[in-house]
């Protein structure tokens, strides 16, 4: 151990941590998996297995392409998830403690692998493979009264500096406003799913989001360099992430991207800091049996074999953010917001049920639930939970056109077809459910209202329509453009 530190306590909750977020990962899969990259979701199964082969991206749905499929992969997800959240392992005789905790986290690891490789653009985000590279680390940590391995506490010290610099490197080669200091004067606006406390913070004095965004670059640049460093340097550093990440919290929502990185820096914390500051101790702990250090020591050696081309990719003028180098998510690249959009636009799907389309047809909009629709409706609070149509509206948004979103139109289909799968995705539909006849999608700029708009008519956004994103269609006209649609 490092200076004779132990990381008993720490193990404990660090696994509660990440047991949790794997829980709240299964749960999204299953209540929103099947609508979106299921048998006859968004982005079909089907397109997942003829498109790329089980070596490429390996996934038990690969072999089992069906909804029955997803659905118990899912649940089994939730309750392994439960047993972890427990400490299920714990209850067990020392003997049986660790080989148990190792087959537990390696299936919650497999399960939701499978999740992340067939979800297509659904699971293209940088904490889905954070979080497999995590809990694969966490598969070797050890249980009961035994010492985890001190070198997976620094693997897990790896992944946390590797999102944190890497997220500090990219946003001063990616985007001007980083480096003069005026990026989050947009940030609270235009980032994917603002949350209740956005509109305060993005109306903070400008002299304070120059300080926010100064510091951001102490946090991310200089800060992970102390993970590393004897307690109590370490433990601070993680105390400062703890508290960047707590912000980030606070103020928007990012699925639980910053929920797992307060997890992934629980590690940079000992027995010992814990103890000096709450009213707990750690049992008397037997020695890291020899087979579990071995396998830590392989398991370190493959790592750093594998960290070389994310490495090189996080040191290259050329850096590419959220990217994963190999098909099992093992030591993945990192970094957010490389750059920050200045204009938020939005896509606005609405409904009709009249059969002949004219300037004097009545349209009535959806509703999504983390979208900023109706100007008058309050930010939500959302995460940790994860609204992956909602974000990938977001990335839509940014066109003026659908063509590089083609689950979009399959969108456009479901609500043609009133399909009850897809409304569960949605805040609300229009026509007590009932099929309209025509939809079409409108794109507008949103901004926040100031202060006195907003006392004056309760309204949290002002918008103006830019553009028509998709022209009114009915379900015939959509199936007969492309045989995908049927």
């Amino acid at each position: 151990m490092w200076q004779g530190e132990s990381y008993w306590l720490v193990r404990v909750v660090f696994q509660r941590g990440l047991a949790l977020l794997y829980l709240l990962a299964f749960l999204v899969a299953a209540n929103q998996f099947r609508p979106l990259a299921g048998e006859d979701g968004l982005l079909p199964l089907e397109w997942y297995v003829d498109g790329v082969s089980f070596r490429e991206r390996p996934s038990l749905f690969y072999f089992v392409p069906t909804d029955r499929a997803i659905g118990i992969t899912a649940w089994t997800g939730v309750a392994l998830s439960t047993l972890a959240l427990v400490g299920a392992p714990y209850w067990l005789p020392v003997g049986y403690a660790t080989p148990a905790s190792m087959a537990l986290w390696a299936s919650l690891w497999a399960l939701y692998l499978s999740f992340v490789n067939a979800g297509q653009t659904f699971y293209g985000y940088g904490w889905e493979s954070m979080l497999l590279e995590t809990g694969f680390l966490a598969i070797f940590l050890g249980s009961g009264s035994v010492e985890p391995p001190f070198v997976v506490i620094l693997l897990l010290q790896w992944v946390l500096f590797r999102n944190m610099f890497g997220a500090g490197l990219i946003k001063l080669r990616g985007d001007d406003c980083w480096r003069d200091l005026t990026c989050m004067d947009y940030h609270y606006e235009t980032q994917p799913i603002p949350n209740p406390v956005s509109w305060f913070a993005h109306h903070l004095p400008d002299r304070f989001h120059r300080v926010e965004t100064f510091g951001n670059h102490v946090l991310e640049l200089l800060v992970p360099f102390l993970y590393f460093a004897p307690q109590p340097l370490s433990a601070l550093a993680g105390l400062a992430t703890i508290g960047f990440q707590g912000w980030l919290l606070v103020t928007g929502n990012f699925a639980w991207l910053n929920a797992l990185t307060i997890v992934l820096a629980i590690p940079t914390f000992s027995d010992g800091v814990i103890a000096s500051v709450l009213p707990i101790s750690a049992p008397a702990t037997a020695p890291t049996p020899l087979y579990l250090e071995a396998a830590a020591i392989l398991l370190a050696i493959f790592v750093v074999a594998l960290s070389v081309r994310p490495v090189k990719n996080m040191l290259s003028e050329r850096q590419l953010m959220n990217t994963a180098f190999d098909p099992l998510h093992l030591v993945n690249t990192y970094g957010a917001f490389g750059s920050v959009t200045r204009d938020r636009y939005e896509v606005v799907v609405e409904g009709t049920t009249e059969e002949e389309i004219s300037h004097e047809t009545e349209w009535h909009s959806y509703r999504f639930k983390g979208k900023p629709t109706d100007p008058e409706r309050r930010p939500p609070q959302v995460a940790p939970y994860h609204l992956r149509l909602d974000w990938q509206l977001w990335f839509a948004a940014m066109s003026p056109s659908p063509r590089r979103s083609p689950w979009f139109r399959r969108l456009l289909v479901k609500l043609l077809e009133a399909d009850d799968e897809t409304f569960d995705l949605l805040a609300a539909a229009p026509f007590d459910g009932e099929p309209p006849t025509h939809v079409r999608a409108i794109r507008y700029r949103y901004r926040y209202t100031t202060p006195e708009q907003r006392a004056a008519s309760g309204r949290w956004w002002s918008r103006e329509r830019v553009g028509t994103y998709v022209h009114p269609v009915s379900l015939e006209e959509l199936r007969s453009r492309d045989p995908r649609m049927r």
